[in-house]
Formats: structure tokens, C-alpha cells, sequence
């Protein structure tokens, strides 16, 4: 268990650690070191900056960055003063920043680019704002430069009994940050977590994973995701070194320099290293790959257990295939961890059959955010594992989960209605997930708000089949529809390169994506995809039409939260001629 009361107690743990390095930063094409003293100087020259511009206890200030250490430098920071953080995400349009600059407050905002504080002064008035800085080098008009700032970090290096005292003087009740909801189901609001909130739940959230001093972990999930976030603090806390990777394009290279000990990845991440591999598996070697992943189900039971196999079998698939996979990781990851959207069972076991166990969690931005995780000590398959010790749970009448502990949020910032709202008469949260416990471990099955209710009354959870049409190389994502409709329908978005390359391979024209989806040959193949699919699905859930869309789906174009989940309202009302047509509308 982590002994800490306030996320300051976790700087001050990694600051103390002199030449050590703590974090690593590409610069030039190499990955640079960067040592405790280092960072401890530097968040010092930044909390002073902060000070002299009058900013106190309980003020906001933004940061919109990519994971680059000046990212953790500020949060570090602005904690240290006391004053409250509001993680915004780099995808957000401008008039969507500007609701939350201007909804939480915020005295100053810290950006990474150009086009970040191109984003700001497009956003309009905020009244609040006085100070816009800058991480990246050059000159835009009314902000300061990060680097400026931080150039005095060499000259504070030395321990500071003064500002240190400032550091510890925060209090588990203090207000730590504000985190705005994804807004998949209306405006969003800001999820309200103190200092408390945090510690209480990294305390218990990484025990028994084995992590060790020197470990290594790749930082590339945003760190405006409190799952990102919180590892990344436990893992400061836990003496691991941290390579911030700050764009997703940049991680195969990242992985193969870096080598990373501990893996943290949402499930679509894993899905793609599947799906590279599979397509990348044609004639012989498809069938190499199938024998060895029937080698692997043969051994499952010890896979289970995180034993490795024995005998010759086992030793030559390791050898042609396994260990080529474990590669695409850098070759040294021992801990895998899923995390921010459910890891479908065909992958889950697809990884256990090459000999990787992918430890899937589940939180809420509104409980700082662990509720349960597998880990080596208690692993079961197609779960989301045992309850962290901070956190009681049970299950309502309707099958919601209900949650309550000291790691749940204080409120929406500014919003008591909707507080009110997410609570139980007795004080229970309620998380708006489907689920189940059986013994002690706990099972997401949708979320409540998303199953789908057909107009003969059946209840369907489209995550799980969504999840089964996504195992298939050639799907990047999938929406299942239905709801108050005769029967179940499906819009699949492919995956483009996996796709277009199967297209070549079958003397299809790749130019217009359009036409592409459009091709018989290619209607087919999805055909068959759903075909198999509803194999496994009772006749009620049954897909009975498809649309196969020309768009690959994404944060940018605003289909996905940044945490990889369906918008399905965006989606049904982009989509919304084509699904009328499924219905005869």
C-alpha cells in the first residue's frame, strides 16, 4: 500500500531522489534523461511564477498538452501552491474550450503548440484568463514562454525549506482538480476531485502487480484522462521511470527504444496489435500463428495462473511467434494493463493464447478513478477484477452498479442539480454501468443508458457485440442499433489500411473509400464477419442489416471520446438517413 494523504506527497516523494533519473523526454531524436533535482528545480520555477502572478489557494488553471514532461512539471506545480488544476483535452474545438475556461474560472492556462493557442484566442472572451503560456518555442502574441520560465529551474535545485513547507501545507480536503466529462450525453461537467479523493485511491490501486524501483512505463495516453494520470502518479510514487511520448504515431518507435517494463493501454491499442498481426498473416504464416495460438488455448488453464508452459510444443511457438509479438511491446513488458473502455473477451483471450495476460480495470472520472482491477494475484478472465479496499459496492434492482468510498468525487463544479442527480437517497454513487459480482470479481456488461430495449421488449447490450465484431482485423469500430426498433441493426467503421490491403489482395479498386465500401466483394466480407457473429448471439440480438460507413471513426472528427467510446449520439444523428433506411423509415 502507497502511504501518502495528498498528491503533493507524491512530488515531494520523487523530488527527493537527487541524481536519479525520474522521466525521460526525446529531444533530437534521442531520449534524454531528466533527473529528480532537475524536475524539482523546474516545478519550483514554475510554482514561483505562478505566485508572483498573484495566483492562490484554490485558483484554476488550465493545461491543454500533448504527455510531455512540462505537462507533469505544471500539474506538479500548480498543486504545490495549492491551487486546482483543469486538464483539458488538445482534441477539443474552440468554442468547446472556451465553455470550460470559461464555466471553471481559470486565471491562466498553460498550452503545448501553436495550434493550441490558436485555440485559445479563437475561443473568445474569457474574462477570467490573464496569463496564456506557451511549452513550445517561438513567439505569440500576449503569452510567456514556458521555456523562459523554466530556465531559472537550474538556479532552485537545491531543496527550498520554504517552498517545501508550501507543498506539504496542502490538505487531503483541498480541492486538486477539475476534470470535464466527455459530454457524450450533453454538455459537459466538471468532475470535482480533491487531493483526498486521489490518494485514497492510489494507495490500493496498483498493489499486486509487482511493480519495482526502475521499472519503466511509457507516459502516451492524455493525461487529461484521470486513468493516464493516476498511473502515472503511482508510478512517480513507485520509483518508475516515465518516457512521455506525445504523439500516438510515435509509440512503435517509442516501445522499441524505451523497452518498457509496464504497459498501460486503452483495449483499442491492444486490438490494432492484434489486427497488424493477423493481416500481416497470410499463407504459411497464418497457419503458423493459428497452430500457436492453439498451442496457447491448450495451455490456458496455466496461462490463467500466469505459469508458463513447458515442452517443445509451447518452447518452438514462443520462439516463431509469441516472442515476435511480445516485440511489438519493446520486448520487455511483464505488465499489461487495459483501462478507460471495455477489453472484449475474443481479444482478452487471443492475448492469453501468446502468452500475454492483459490486467483490465475499471473506474469513473467521479471515483479518482480505480473501482476494480485484476492483477497477478486475483486474475479472472473476462472481468474487470476485485474492488480496490477504498471502494464498497453493490448492485440496485435494475443491475446498475452503485459505488461509495472516500475516493468518490464532492460534486460537479457549479452544477448541484446534476450532483444530486448521480446519487442514491442513502448516498451511493451511482456509476450508470451495467454489472455483476460473482465471487468478488466484477463484470461490466453496458452501460445502462446505452441497452438497447427493442420494440418487442427485448434488453440488448450492444458493448459486448460491438466487442465481437471488433475482434475481426478489418473493423476499426462498430455502433449496434436498435433501440424502440424491430430488430437489431449494425454500422461498422473499418479499419482503412487493413482493409484497402485485403481489397488489393482481391482486385478491388482502393481509390475512393466510397466506392470502396460500396464494392460487392467487400459487402460480403462484412457480411460473413456478422455472419459469424450472430453464431454466438440469441435470435433477438441478432444482426439483420449492415452499413459498412466510408469514415474510420475518430476523436478529431468527434465519433469517439478521447478515451476511445462510441458518441452514439453523434454517430446516430451523422448516420441518421442511412439507419432510416434500415427500418423502412
Amino acid at each position: 500500500m502507497l502511504d501518502l494523504q495528498t498528491v503533493n506527497d507524491v512530488f515531494v516523494s520523487m523530488s527527493s531522489r537527487g541524481d536519479e533519473t525520474v522521466a525521460l523526454q526525446q529531444a533530437g531524436g534521442e531520449w534524454k534523461p531528466i533527473t529528480s533535482k532537475t524536475f524539482y528545480g523546474r516545478v519550483r520555477a514554475v510554482a514561483e511564477t505562478l505566485k508572483s502572478w498573484g495566483i492562490v489557494k484554490g485558483d484554476r488553471v488550465a493545461l491543454v498538452s500533448e504527455n510531455r514532461w512540462e505537462w507533469a512539471a505544471t500539474d506538479f506545480a500548480v498543486l504545490g501552491i495549492g491551487a486546482v488544476d483543469v486538464p483539458l483535452y488538445q482534441t477539443l474545438t474552440p468554442d468547446q474550450m472556451g465553455y470550460m475556461l470559461r464555466n471553471s474560472g481559470v486565471k491562466a492556462i498553460f498550452v503545448s503548440t501553436k495550434a493550441q493557442y490558436q485555440k485559445v484566442v479563437a475561443a473568445g472572451e474569457i474574462p477570467s484568463l490573464e496569463h496564456v503560456v506557451v511549452f513550445d518555442e517561438g513567439s505569440f502574441e500576449g503569452a510567456d514562454s514556458f521555456a523562459d520560465i523554466v530556465k531559472r529551474g537550474t538556479e532552485l535545485e537545491t531543496p527550498d525549506a520554504a517552498f517545501d513547507a508550501m507543498v506539504k501545507e496542502v490538505k487531503p480536503e483541498d480541492l486538486a482538480t477539475i476534470i470535464y466529462t466527455s459530454g457524450t450525453t450533453g454538455d459537459p461537467k466538471g468532475v470535482m476531485l480533491t487531493h483526498g479523493n486521489l490518494a485514497s485511491n492510489l494507495r490500493y490501486s496498483t498493489d499486486g502487480f509487482g511493480i519495482k524501483k526502475k521499472d519503466v512505463s511509457i507516459s502516451f495516453l492524455p493525461l487529461s484522462h484521470v486513468t493516464a494520470r493516476h498511473l502515472d502518479y503511482a508510478l512517480y510514487k513507485l520509483e518508475v521511470v516515465l518516457a512521455y511520448c506525445p504523439k500516438i504515431d510515435a509509440l512503435p518507435a517509442a516501445m522499441k527504444a524505451v523497452q518498457p517494463t509496464i504497459f498501460l493501454a486503452v483495449p483499442r491499442v491492444y486490438e490494432k496489435i492484434r489486427q497488424s498481426v493477423e493481416n500481416k498473416s497470410t499463407g504459411m504464416k497464418k497457419r503458423i500463428l493459428e497452430w500457436a495460438i492453439g498451442r496457447g488455448k491448450a495451455n490456458r488453464k496455466k496461462l490463467l495462473l500466469g505459469e508458463e508452459p513447458k515442452g517443445p510444443g509451447w518452447q518452438l511457438a514462443n520462439k516463431l511467434v509469441y516472442g515476435k509479438i511480445r516485440e511489438a511491446f519493446g520486448g520487455k513488458a511483464r505488465i499489461y494493463i487495459a483501462g478507460g473502455a471495455p477489453l472484449g473477451m475474443d481479444s482478452a483471450e487471443w492475448f492469453l493464447d501468446v502468452g500475454i495476460r492483459i490486467f483490465e480495470g475499471y473506474g469513473m472520472t467521479e471515483t479518482s478513478p480505480v473501482i476494480a482491477r485484476n492483477m497477478f494475484e486475483s486474475y479472472r478472465i473476462g472481468t474487470v477484477g476485485a474492488m480496490v479496499p477504498n471502494m464498497e459496492t453493490r448492485i440496485a434492482e435494475d443491475g446498475e452498479l452503485e459505488v461509495r468510498g472516500p475516493a468518490v468525487f464532492i460534486g460537479y463544479w457549479q452544477n448541484e442539480e446534476a450532483t444530486k442527480s448521480e446519487f442514491t437517497e442513502d448516498g451511493w454513487f451511482k456509476t450508470g454501468d451495467i454489472g455483476k459480482i460473482e465471487d468478488g470479481f466484477l463484470s461490466i456488461t453496458d452501460r445502462k443508458k446505452e441497452v438497447i430495449k427493442t420494440s418487442g421488449g427485448k434488453m440488448v447490450a450492444p458493448q459486448p457485440i460491438e466487442n465481437k465484431l471488433k475482434a475481426n482485423s478489418l473493423v476499426a469500430q462498430a455502433a449496434v442499433i436498435g433501440d424502440k426498433k424491430k430488430f437489431i441493426s449494425v454500422l461498422i467503421s473499418p479499419n482503412f489500411q487493413n482493409l484497402e490491403s485485403w481489397a488489393k489482395q482481391n482486385g478491388v479498386a482502393t481509390e475512393d473509400r466510397a466506392a470502396l465500401v460500396s464494392d460487392p466483394k467487400v459487402q460480403k466480407a462484412y457480411s460473413e464477419i456478422v455472419k459469424k457473429v450472430n453464431v454466438s448471439l440469441a435470435p433477438y440480438e441478432a444482426i439483420k442489416k449492415i452499413g459498412v460507413v466510408p469514415e474510420e471513426w475518430s476523436v478529431d472528427d468527434g465519433e469517439l471520446t478521447p478515451s476511445m467510446k462510441l458518441k452514439r449520439r453523434v454517430i446516430l444523428e451523422k448516420y441518421k438517413s442511412q439507419i432510416e433506411k434500415f427500418y423502412g423509415e
